[in-house]
């Protein structure tokens, strides 16, 4: 066996065998989707095109988009390519906003999604010698399980927590000396927050890695997370349609975006409101293609994430920038587009905040208002004056309106108002009247 710690061939191959292979398994992949899933026939047909026309991969451009709405009308598993005999794992995603979306996989895709994932571990700094310690849930959400094989396959100690038990997740941390946290950003603030009140150094803990993901986040969240831990903190990119986490990893010698794993899946970027491609470096949605999944082929799949894609750094492959927010995560505050990640960065550069907020939508009238609650850091509960507590309200105010355009009412509350999520965090609520 090949030795994992060990960059795969295909890391450092040039460009234009890149592109060659990436042609060759596009080919299989529309061929297998349009044979053998009657979804992607009928809408292959419908938009007059055939596997057979990819020639180049520009030739993507002419396929239908693949989108939420699609899995959910063929639920539960009518976007299978291949019998049930075959499936040898389900997942599925919450279904909060309908019919959970469900991903099938073969015994070759759980191989192919622990290489990734082993792949992405690696490129976060991790090896076959670490422990790991991962706090992302289990169960019909990819993260916990996808981490989990993917550990395995590099050769690592996995250490199976899953989500929750924040006290318990300290004392495992603290008793096992993991050498790597993998979980949600928001949740490791949390973890952070419960060595504070057991009167322990969380920057002396075993950790030096903390792979990241599962939801959106910034720079400002990156260097309160190093400040606190004292570790290397990386972020992690994946969605269950596409294959789970690891289809694309941050480099821990860059630091610099996230390197696609694009052997497996092939991205794109296009303009949300008309889908026209767009080039490289320009920002946009971001859509996949899978290259070599059996179980459920995937092509030109709308992730409503939003961002760009960059030339290779620390790999051949290319990069996509962090995500700045989701198409259908964007507020409109009378008529000013806002994503709850440009909101984080203001906070986090106020050294008396904490990245501990949530938004409230509201309506006055016939407009719409958005409240930040936003948590004072736990070193000065109790401490901030009335006056000193007015004066951060304004400034993050000011700061809001001044970098994102929409004017916001900003509350500065104690510590432990907000909150805490053990999975993805939610940021916005709206409390809107519904129509």
């Amino acid at each position: 066996m090949t030795d994992r710690n060990e960059l795969e061939p295909i890391e450092k191959a040039s460009i234009d065998e890149l592109r060659a292979l990436q042609l060759e398994r596009l080919k299989w992949s529309l061929r297998h989707a349009y044979e053998d899933v009657p979804h992607y026939r009928r809408k292959f047909e419908a938009a007059g095109v055939h596997p057979d026309d990819l020639v180049t991969l520009a030739d993507l451009a002419k396929f239908p988009f693949t989108t939420k709405a699609d899995l959910r009308d063929n639920y539960p598993f009518g976007m299978f390519a291949v019998p049930m005999d075959d499936i040898v794992r389900v997942h599925a995603s919450s279904g909060t906003t309908g019919r959970p979306t469900v991903v099938g996989y073969t015994r070759r895709d759980i191989e192919t999604w622990s290489n990734v994932m082993a792949r992405s571990i690696r490129a976060a700094g991790g090896r076959s010698t670490d422990k790991i310690h991962i706090a992302y849930g289990y169960g019909l959400f990819t993260g916990g399980l996808g981490a989990h094989y993917g550990g395995e396959y590099l050769g690592a100690t996995v250490i199976p927590l899953g989500g929750g038990m924040t006290e318990r997740q300290v004392q495992l941390i603290n008793d096992f000396k993991p050498d790597i946290i993998m979980v949600t950003p928001s949740y490791m603030l949390a973890i952070a927050d419960e060595f504070e009140r057991q009167g322990l150094d969380s920057r002396a803990c075993s950790i030096r890695v903390g792979i990241f993901g599962a939801e959106p986040w910034t720079e400002g969240m990156r260097e309160e997370i190093e400040k606190r831990m004292g570790l290397d903190a990386v972020d992690i990119y994946g969605l269950s349609e596409v294959i789970g986490p690891g289809v694309a990893q941050e480099c821990i010698e860059t630091k610099d975006g996230l390197t696609v794993w694009e052997d497996h899946f092939y991205p794109e970027i296009i303009d949300p409101q008309t889908g026209t491609p767009l080039a490289d470096g320009q920002e946009g949605e971001l859509v996949f293609t899978s290259l070599s999944k059996e179980a459920l082929p995937i092509v030109r799949y709308r992730t409503r994430d939003l961002t760009r894609l960059l030339p290779g750094s620390a790999r051949t492959m290319r990069r996509m920038a962090r995500i700045t927010g989701r198409s259908d995560d964007m507020m409109i505050i009378r008529g000013v587009n806002v994503f709850p990640t440009q909101i984080e960065e203001m906070i986090t550069k106020q050294p008396r905040l904490s990245p501990h907020y949530i938004l409230e939508m509201r309506r006055e009238g016939r407009l719409d208002t958005l409240d930040v609650i936003v948590e004072m850091r736990a070193d000065l509960a109790g401490k901030l004056s009335v006056a000193e507590r007015e004066a951060e309200e304004q400034l993050l105010e000011h700061h809001i309106k001044s970098y994102i355009g929409v004017s916001t009412k900003v509350h500065v509350v104690e510590p432990g108002r907000v909150e805490r999520s053990q999975g993805k965090a939610k940021r916005v609520l709206d409390l809107r009247p519904k129509e």
